[in-house]
């Protein structure tokens, strides 16, 4: 079985001698729990695999259990590997790992641990107030390009259309299309919104998380003011609920809000957000539109040519100090504003739909002097090539 990149950096911080709890943070069906079993396979010691990705909450009782089982199976001489899966499905978790761990800790127990959770929110909650100092977080992101293509054969068209989700690449294809469709929808759409946030945070009006997200997908690559939100999802709520149930969606990796680029961090945060999703599957989706429609119509497939741009972006800052932003002032626009300390990369996708008008990025080279200018698509970087770089590339002279 092939190994994400990813799988190196965290067999080598298993391998070193037991300070800290791996943390493994992403959103559903990316693989985490594929890559903590294959260190398993790798390792060759005694292992123990707990899920608590199940309908009713577990308890603090059954965590202890899960814990003792691997705790037994642990020597001074040679140490034992404990994966405990959505773990933040148990209400107080991190309140018993923490005293767990610490008993192993003044025992010289030699048990390692890695946690997983689909999550982010939650975990960082009880990482914070419970166990500062105890555990180091691995991001684990949607696949990019150069993973699909490696592993599957994907090409750049097929990756676009159906995104970065493994499990159902089988059924990537004109023929089990339908199949495709019910699997992004149910598997994955659906389990994410009622699980990992219905069922896990306060959220008062369900209904309107739901259209803000179905909202999100249809307008990816798009500035939409909170008030147009709110006129376009017929509700009369207020802008702060939206701003909340936008940080819950973005949390479960589906979409987020870009900030606007500003020298003044108020004005960034009160900026109209633009809309971008994780995964430009979510768009297909939720689009109804075949991949040979899709590709025939040229507005659409502009924008999920953009979105595919800057979903590769959005995962791939997440765990770095990189930040990501959009710009707009009256008719003039840059897609993406990439800033490192204070290396700025201001990127513009010249897609199907859209005349390009680079005097965005002359004003916005003008006003705000950044140290790199990139165009992608026709006269520029081709989205291939950018989707197969590392991203510090483009943040470096």
């Amino acid at each position: 079985m092939q190994k994400r990149p990813i799988f190196k950096d965290l067999l080598k911080r298993i391998k070193e001698p037991r300070k800290f709890i791996q943390v493994l943070l992403g959103p559903r069906q990316i693989g985490k729990t594929t890559l903590a079993l294959q260190i398993i396979d790798e390792l060759k010691i005694d292992s123990y695999y707990a899920s608590a990705d199940i309908a009713t909450l577990q308890d603090l009782a059954w965590l202890e259990t899960q814990w003792e089982i691997a705790r037994q199976k642990a020597t001074l001489k040679k140490p034992s590997l404990l994966i405990i899966d959505e773990v933040q499905k148990i209400p107080y978790w991190s309140d018993i790992i923490k005293k767990l761990w610490d008993e192993d800790t003044k025992n010289k127990c030699n048990l390692k641990v890695i946690i997983l959770g689909s999550s982010p929110w939650l975990m960082q909650k009880g990482l914070s107030e419970s166990l500062a100092g105890r555990f180091e977080i691995l991001p684990i992101t949607h696949w990019n390009f150069n993973e699909m293509s490696k592993f599957f054969n994907w090409k750049l068209d097929q990756f676009i259309y159906f995104g970065g989700y493994p499990g159902p690449e089988h059924l990537a294809n004109t023929k089990n299309l339908p199949r495709w469709l019910n699997y992004i929808n149910d598997s994955l759409i659906e389990t994410t919104i009622s699980r990992d946030i219905l069922l896990m945070t306060q959220v008062n009006k369900p209904i309107l998380l739901r259209r803000l997200f179905q909202l999100g997908c249809n307008y990816s690559g798009q500035i939409l003011s909170y008030q147009k939100m709110l006129g376009q999802l017929q509700d009369a709520g207020n802008t702060t609920t939206l701003a909340h149930y936008l940080e819950l969606l973005s949390g479960a990796g589906l979409i987020r809000g870009l900030n606007k680029y500003a020298n003044q961090k108020a004005r960034l945060r009160s900026s109209s957000p633009k809309f971008q999703v994780y995964n430009t599957a979510l768009m297909s989706a939720l689009s109804g539109k075949s991949f040979k429609e899709a590709k025939e119509d040229k507005v659409f497939w502009g924008r999920l040519v953009e979105s595919a741009i800057g979903a590769y972006l959005l995962n791939e800052i997440r765990g770095t100090q990189i930040e990501l932003y959009y710009w707009r002032e009256q008719d003039q626009e840059v897609d993406f504003v990439l800033k490192k300390g204070k290396f700025i990369t201001a990127i513009e996708v010249k897609s199907s739909h859209k005349k390009v008008k680079l005097s965005g990025l002359e004003i916005f080279a003008k006003k705000y002097n950044p140290n790199r200018l990139l165009l992608i698509g026709d006269h520029g970087v081709s989205i291939e090539t950018f989707l197969k770089t590392p991203i510090e590339k483009w943040l470096t002279e």
